[in-house]
């Protein structure tokens, strides 16, 4: 690909979902979600899914859209920089991807409808409390039909209607199908860092559990939903850049000193050349991994550990500089500095920090 850019109607998504997010996701309505046990707004979810967007990337024989990753790109950018409270990235990124990647056709026409029209919000529970991020590190077992063990950090699992899980068998990992309100599950709501996205712990003993798709086939499967999810995940992060880098620009200008705005004195013009060209670098990066996952399987796996690792550093660098550019208001609860910053350190944990994705690139490289 020598050259990238957006359709007419890509550009007029970006349009429309940053005007609903404008409206829908101010400061307050993100201070007020945070604070709730299920982090979200049904009316607001319920209108998402009328827009279309619980259903942009499922195909139109489930259900869905039919659009694809570089829609998914556009909306989660928007999304990231009013850091949207919504469990999108779990049910639409995550979940979905799974069920594309691993079920059936007849589990597909089952399952995604749901989560197309915003009635099914799916949750995938892969990560254990070892907090290993490697796809064959399950150990949730399962046996006859029945899962045990426990699962951690699941993003919006404590809510979800719907639950994909990892687990192990004699024939290596498999991926299931679990209803939450099924015997011997335990749901625990975790204390996290990045209030405005809600993880969970999820216990199971011996619960009833559906094979998704073939026994044995869920490594592949999860691999390839976890890069795709890691893809959208960075154009996130460049969402939630962008948005450090107009609050500290914004206030270079107005914020004076000595009689003269801060962004005259060269320490603040080299923090805001330098958060600029680390977000448009991010950006290149995230742009192309979300065309890797759209038109280029084979190029996938690289383009989203690159985009992964860069785009975590770039976030969280601009999240911290924009509480250094603040200074003393920077650092209170009352100024939205410091949500970007915890939810910039979630991302760069979540599916594997910086160096993880480096030694993976080493590692795809052969160096």
């Amino acid at each position: 690909m020598s050259t990238f850019g957006f359709t007419e109607e890509q550009n007029e998504l970006r349009s429309t979902a940053a005007r609903f997010l404008e409206e829908k996701s101010s400061s307050a309505d993100v201070r007020r979600l945070m604070e709730t046990s299920e982090g979200f707004d049904e009316a607001t979810w319920k209108q998402i899914a009328d827009l279309g967007w619980t259903g942009m990337a499922i195909p139109e024989e489930y259900g869905g859209v039919g659009f694809g990753f570089v829609e998914l790109t556009v909306l989660m950018e928007e999304m990231g920089k009013k850091l949207f409270c919504a469990p999108y990235f779990s049910s639409v990124i995550l979940a979905t991807n799974a069920i594309l990647n691993a079920g059936t056709e007849d589990q597909k026409k089952e399952l995604l409808p749901g989560i197309a029209d915003g009635t099914t919000r799916a949750a995938l529970a892969f990560v254990e409390p070892s907090g290993k991020w490697e796809v064959d590190s399950a150990e949730v077992t399962a046996n006859g039909g029945k899962i045990s063990g426990t699962k951690s950090y699941v993003v919006d699992g404590a809510t979800a209607n719907l639950l994909i899980v990892s687990a192990k068998s004699g024939n290596g990992i498999s991926l299931y199908v679990v209803d939450p309100d099924a015997e011997g599950v335990t749901r625990t709501a975790l204390q996290t860092l990045d209030m405005t996205r809600k993880q969970a712990k999820i216990e199971f003993n011996n619960t009833p559990a559906k094979l998704l798709g073939e026994e044995g086939a869920g490594t592949a499967a999860l691999q390839k939903t976890l890069e795709q999810a890691a893809c959208l995940l960075s154009a996130e992060m460049v969402g939630g850049a962008q948005a450090c880098l107009d609050a500290s620009t914004t206030y270079a200008k107005e914020r004076y000193q000595f009689g003269r705005p801060i962004g005259s004195f060269q320490a603040i013009k080299h923090k805001c050349a330098n958060m600029l060209m680390e977000v448009e670098m991010a950006r290149s990066a995230a742009y192309y991994a979300g065309w890797a996952a759209a038109e280029d399987p084979e190029e996938l796996s690289l383009a989203a550990s690159l985009a992964k690792a860069y785009c975590s550093d770039a976030f969280f660098h601009a999240a911290a500089e924009n509480i250094q550019i603040h200074g003393g208001i920077g650092f209170t609860w009352e100024h939205d500095a410091h949500l970007y910053f915890r939810r910039a350190k979630s991302d760069e944990i979540y599916l594997g920090d910086a160096t993880y994705h480096r030694e993976l690139v080493a590692q795809k490289l052969g160096v």
